[in-house]
């Protein structure tokens, strides 16, 4: 239970640590979030849990091919803001976007 709440904490105060950082300078938080800091915490817990290099090297691998639909986001949402569509619906129409895309990149991949 214990290592549970250790990677919660270690996750959240990632998350929390990029928000504080953006509120002073976006290009730093900018950096931080683009680290595949979530994708490095599961590789580094699926090794922790189950020493498993295949789990980790399939895992790697789908996850670089699901990047490719996730830049749909990152390249939307500034679009539609600059554009002057209010903040909620241009992140749901990028959200959307972007969930469209992981679905027809599985669909390539599986």
């Amino acid at each position: 239970m214990w290592y549970y709440l250790l990677k919660i904490l270690i996750s959240a105060v990632i998350v929390a640590s990029v928000s504080e950082i953006a509120k002073r300078s976006s290009l730093c938080a900018a950096a931080l979030a683009s680290l595949p800091l979530v994708s490095l915490l599961a590789i580094v817990w699926i090794y922790i849990d189950t020493k498993d290099v295949e789990r980790i090297t399939t895992l790697s691998k789908d996850i670089l091919w699901l990047v490719i639909p996730s830049l749909l986001f990152f390249i939307l949402l500034p679009q539609l803001l600059q554009r002057g569509i209010a903040f909620w619906p241009s992140l749901s129409v990028s959200c959307g976007v972007t969930m469209t895309g992981y679905a027809i990149m599985l669909k390539l991949i599986v």
